[in-house]
């Protein structure tokens, strides 16, 4: 006896796949394609080389006067918004963090390029660079009282908790409906912690992870108290990667630089 006879000749039911826009671009149905303007985001983390520490006084003076004052020229450009944060104490492998917006990615390029031109980018090393867009989120909107997940109101607190995100290629096999019922779940866990902001990007084609997430506060313990809650979400199952994780202390640029050398 076939299956088909046994099930009463009912067919299978489809496959409840991912919602895709099969014409993005417009070409069949002659709509317009997303041409909107979107903030660029790029979270760049640098170590200065211990050398600099054994050079002369007065030449670590001098270099770190001209780093401040590039960063403060940049930090006053009317293309770019620009934050800095220290990690020094709270992570061995990176000194500190500029977390730069800008709606053309070439002002990072721009900018990066000064540095290392720079005499203190002689002994910087970039050690992680993560580069991610701006975009409203598909599932926030569905909530009552969740906001439009566009608006970005960058440093706003203390610290900054910064990580790649990347989820499983299952997550992208669930049907829309699965999807936003793990969202839901995950937005209600979240929903207690009123003094943690979250900004979520999209890195898809620009760079490895699917999105950069940056949680701003001022208060780190209720942030591990709610990342410690989301874990037992059932969403956290079609995590595949969200590490490094950087806590980061919001600085002045010359705060930050007397705190790894003899700059004062």
């Amino acid at each position: 006896m076939s299956m088909e006879h046994s099930l009463g000749g009912m067919e299978p039911p489809p496959r409840r796949g991912p919602s895709v826009d099969l014409d993005p671009t417009g070409i069949v149905t002659g709509k317009s394609p997303d041409r909107q303007r979107r903030q660029f985001l790029n979270y760049s983390f640098y170590r200065l080389d211990p050398l600099f520490r054994r050079l002369p006084a007065d030449e670590q003076r001098v270099a770190a006067a001209g780093f401040i004052e590039l960063v403060r020229k940049w930090e006053s450009s009317d293309d770019l918004i620009l934050r800095t944060y220290s990690l020094v104490g709270l992570r061995a492998d990176v000194d500190f963090m500029i977390w730069r917006i800008a709606f053309d990615p070439l002002c990072f390029q721009s900018m990066e390029a000064a540095i290392r031109r720079s005499q203190l980018g002689a002994y910087l090393l970039q050690v992680h660079s993560l580069l991610s867009l701006q975009r409203r989120s598909p599932y926030v909107n569905k909530m009552k009282g969740a906001g439009e997940g566009v608006e970005l109101l960058p440093g706003e607190g203390k610290y900054l908790f910064v990580y790649p995100f990347t989820k499983t290629r299952s997550w992208y096999r669930l049907s829309p409906h699965a999807r936003q019922g793990m969202m839901d779940e995950h937005i209600a866990a979240s929903a207690p912690f009123k003094g943690v902001r979250l900004n979520t990007s999209n890195s898809y084609g620009i760079d490895d992870q699917d999105f950069v997430v940056a949680f701003d506060s001022d208060y780190p313990q209720e942030f591990v108290d709610l990342v410690g809650r989301l874990r037992y979400t059932e969403a956290s199952l079609y995590t595949q990667r969200d590490t490094p994780m950087f806590a980061c202390a919001k600085a002045p640029i010359d705060t930050i630089l007397a705190q790894l050398a003899n700059v004062d």
